[in-house]
């Protein structure tokens, strides 16, 4: 019985090394998703999507990412071993633009399609690369938060991971539509480094610098979240408004509380799905769209109950 023990044990330890499962059924295509972690509603409203073309398409879908999204080396790594076990295709979410382009194209050499989603790499070898379009959505939100403000006053940014390519889009974005408005400044732009408390820091250091400021424009979740804290902390709420990216549950909360006056609310179910449906597509040799814009949505406690809505923010009520 210890030959069986030791046999058990190898095949345990050859799936974990190889990165596949022991039940995987092999006969099936394997997309592997890699995104940017694996702790936010957002990258899981992500896995909720691609579930639903995987299953629809018939292929295995392996689901990772890194614990944060600045460990950029565990994410390269994550990328390399999807190569190393020969999956079929790469769906990915790239935390650095450039840091993963070189993993980006080694896949490519291999015939392994890559297809990006929500960020994009700088390299001409990714097949599809399907987002929001991030500059249009940070003007967008320079126009929402002028309308709140008169189109005049002093604002900051609270961004997240510099070099990231949606970071650096929803930036620019947000610069180009402020200038349609003389009035209103961006007087700093500070990194929350997507961590929640180093968000309220920062936050907190702008108001207590800047007590003038009429309003902040938070690039992802958990620096709204950790601004939004920052504003109630400080007795602002109804005084300095918010429009933040993203729309998970404790955003749509501070929402309805007031500190959070809108959200440009992106559809990360559709990215995941359709991140999918053309990876399979790349496997089978059939051509895909180089760019596929999967829109944003203004949300505020107004329209928050319309139906169309409620379908973006709960994506299980579209089945």
């Amino acid at each position: 019985m210890r030959w069986m023990t030791c046999i058990l044990i190898l095949t345990v330890l050859l799936a974990v090394l190889t990165g596949c499962s022991i039940a995987g059924d092999s006969n099936k295509k394997q997309i592997s998703l890699i995104v940017k972690s694996v702790d936010s509603e957002y990258w899981l409203a992500v896995k909720e999507g691609a579930e639903k073309a995987a299953k629809e398409e018939g292929v295995e879908l392996v689901f990772q990412g890194p614990p944060t999204e600045t460990d950029i080396n565990e994410q390269l790594t994550l990328v390399q071993n999807a190569v190393t076990r020969q999956a079929d295709a790469i769906v990915l979410a790239a935390s650095d633009s450039k840091a993963l382009a070189p993993a980006a194209e080694q896949a490519d050499k291999v015939n392994i399609p890559v297809i990006a989603i929500d960020s994009g790499v700088e390299s001409d070898k990714i097949k599809s690369f399907i987002a929001t379009d991030n500059v249009q959505a940070g003007e967008k939100a320079a126009d929402t938060l002028a309308g709140m403000i008169g189109k005049k006053g002093d604002v900051a940014i609270i961004n997240f991971v510099p070099g990231a390519a949606t970071a650096m889009d929803r930036e620019q974005g947000f610069k180009k539509g402020s200038n349609k408005y003389p009035d209103m400044k961006t007087i700093t732009t500070q990194y929350s480094q997507s961590d929640k408390a180093r968000a309220l820091s920062i936050t907190t250091d702008i108001l207590t610098a800047h007590p003038n400021v009429s309003g902040f424009f938070a690039t992802n979740n958990r620096s709204a979240l950790g601004a939004a804290q920052a504003i109630q902390q400080k007795g602002l709420k109804g005084k300095v408004n918010l429009v933040a990216f993203d729309a998970d549950p404790d955003e749509i909360a501070a929402l309805k509380k007031g500190l959070i006056q809108a959200l440009v609310v992106q559809d990360p179910y559709k990215m995941g799905y359709l991140g999918v449906k053309n990876a399979v597509a790349a496997t089978q040799g059939k051509k895909v769209k180089k760019r596929i814009d999967t829109g944003v949505t203004v949300v505020t406690k107004g329209n928050l109950h319309r139906e169309r809505i409620q379908k973006l923010l709960n994506p299980e009520k579209r089945d």
